[in-house]
């Protein structure tokens, strides 16, 4: 299954399924689409945009204490955009996993404690370090005329950077202002979740507008114009799409944001 997911091969070891030559474009986006990497796009002008460098991120929940196979499939698209040229910043949402992604579940997640949320930050952070030092490493000598100095260096980021120090009052004002309730009474993981005999709670229930910010304040701040995710986070990527289109104007050309998600090993729930 992992193979067929992520290249669409039945033969070959998983490394070279990943960075098999012949399935190296020009653009990235076209080398994830001949990865069968793509499920969906927010806007096909995404193409034309990563023709340019431009920053992309992925964001990664420290709920456990090691990222997962999923975890992997996802951040390998990030590394694609890495040896395009393009600035990876995975980020270790340290403040949104103290909730935690409704997404595919059926019932809420265990809150953590501040040392197991820490130590899941910590072992995370130094698995994504290494994961792309060894990522680019195995690249460059695979990769005919890869320039090393081509590549910018990758930056791990937190979410609780921006948000120690947001009250409430100032996160309702910027970011609820902008949400509209019915739409995200519409999102998938919420609907599943208000069908279930558990129901959703608040907290969850909020977690897709903390990961919108999220969103905008890496455009804002980071230039990032990119967000990348599994396919069950596309309600949660284009909750952010919408929030940068509304804080900044829809016609506006800063609200330039593309949204793509990347086919799961498994269903939404596990399965």
């Amino acid at each position: 299954m992992l193979r067929r997911a992520v290249g669409g091969y039945k033969r070959g070891s998983f490394s070279q399924l990943w960075l098999h030559r012949r399935c190296i474009h020009t653009n990235v986006i076209d080398t994830l689409r001949a990865r069968h990497f793509v499920q969906a796009v927010t806007s096909e002008a995404i193409t034309k945009r990563v023709e340019t460098p431009i920053a992309v991120y992925c964001g990664v929940d420290p709920t456990a204490s090691s990222l997962h196979l999923g975890n992997m499939v996802t951040l390998m698209g990030l590394l694609h955009f890495s040896l395009a040229g393009h600035q990876a910043i995975p980020l270790v949402g340290n403040a949104t996993g103290s909730i935690g992604d409704p997404s595919g579940r059926n019932t809420e997640r265990i809150a953590l404690d501040h040392k197991e949320l820490a130590e899941n930050v910590a072992g995370i952070e130094a698995q994504l370090i290494r994961f792309f030092s060894r990522g680019t490493q195995y690249a460059l000598s695979r990769i005919p005329n890869l320039d090393p100095s081509s590549l910018k260096p990758v930056r791990v980021l937190h979410n609780a950077d921006w948000y120690t120090g947001l009250g409430v009052l100032d996160f309702l004002g910027t970011v609820g202002r902008h949400a509209r309730v019915g739409t995200m009474m519409a999102r998938d993981s919420v609907k599943s979740r208000l069908q279930s005999v558990h129901g959703i709670s608040f907290t969850e229930f909020s977690y897709q507008l903390l990961q919108a910010y999220d969103f905008w304040h890496l455009y804002h701040f980071h230039k990032c114009h990119v967000q990348i995710g599994g396919s069950d986070q596309w309600g949660n990527i284009t909750a952010g799409t919408d929030l940068i289109h509304r804080m900044h104007g829809p016609q506006s050309d800063k609200s330039e944001a593309f949204g793509l998600t990347i086919p799961l090993l498994t269903t939404a729930s596990g399965e």
